[in-house]
């Protein structure tokens, strides 16, 4: 399997981008074979160990590029008031919303959530978890992060804290706009705030059901000059590495970083 000719568009991603098939290939613990979901598990550890670094934390966490996933929410949850969520496409923002609102036919994230509360040192605690979570994301809105205001034409004030996992790499079809794509997201965090990231690595392409889709070949050096770049100093960071074998995937290795703004 190969990277499309053409990057992914955003009318790709809002045509024929299925977070159903999406959620039930890529954020089930185990997949059909009972084999573990390393990925999965090791970003939910990796998320952990950084929104327990000090001073991340405040009012408000912006997730930018959400997708219809709740998993980089699970331990931010702990560490902020409140939540807005993200996301280009409206199939996204809809299949997230069905989970926040307990309907019929939501993804079931029970395992996942009960994951990280063992992280956490209390596994029995997942259905408060999953009551903090809905209860502190307050809106869910469309984003362009092309755009320079990337909630346009909605302006959010500036938050304590922005996340964004497995995102900026989807979105932008080369470093300039990833590049710039980091500068319009850092404008909505206030000066002294938190930039946490989670990235895949020499990555060219993602795939299921049948749909191959394109994403950006970034080295670490890259994001971290760009994430400089945007105003902010990396504080953390910390690089896994995976070996070929998923032909989902080209992805070897993940990038998770936090960095803070820097005052004035």
């Amino acid at each position: 399997m190969e990277a499309p000719a053409v990057f992914t568009g955003v009318d790709v991603y809002q045509r024929s981008f299925d977070p159903q098939e999406y959620l039930k290939e890529f954020y089930t613990l185990s997949d059909s074979q009972g084999q573990p979901n390393t990925f999965l598990m090791e970003n939910l550890r990796i998320l952990f160990k950084m929104f327990s670094l000090d001073g991340l934390r405040g009012d408000t966490l912006i997730d930018v590029g959400c997708g219809p996933t709740i998993y980089q929410l699970l331990s931010a949850c702990e560490r902020f008031q409140e939540i807005i969520a993200l996301d280009y496409t409206d199939q996204n923002r809809r299949e997230l919303e069905k989970w926040l609102k307990n309907e019929p036919g939501a993804f079931d994230w029970k395992p996942v959530v009960e994951y990280v509360c063992e992280l956490e040192g209390d596994r029995e605690k997942w259905a408060e978890k999953q009551e903090k979570v809905r209860k502190k994301v307050r809106q869910v809105l469309k984003c362009d992060v092309t755009k320079a205001n990337p909630t346009d034409p909605v302006s959010l004030p500036p938050a304590d804290c922005i996340v964004s996992t497995l995102c900026l790499e989807a979105a932008c079809k080369d470093l300039d706009t990833f590049r710039s794509a980091l500068k319009h997201i850092g404008a909505l965090v206030k000066p002294g705030g938190h930039l946490v990231m989670v990235t895949v690595l020499r990555e060219t392409y993602y795939a299921f059901n049948k749909q191959v889709f394109s994403c950006l070949r970034l080295e670490k050096n890259m994001v971290e000059e760009a994430v400089e770049g945007a105003g902010f100093d990396v504080k953390f960071s910390e690089v896994q590495t995976y070996g070929p074998g998923d032909i989902r995937t080209d992805c070897e290795a993940v990038l998770s970083l936090v960095a803070r703004k820097r005052d004035g």
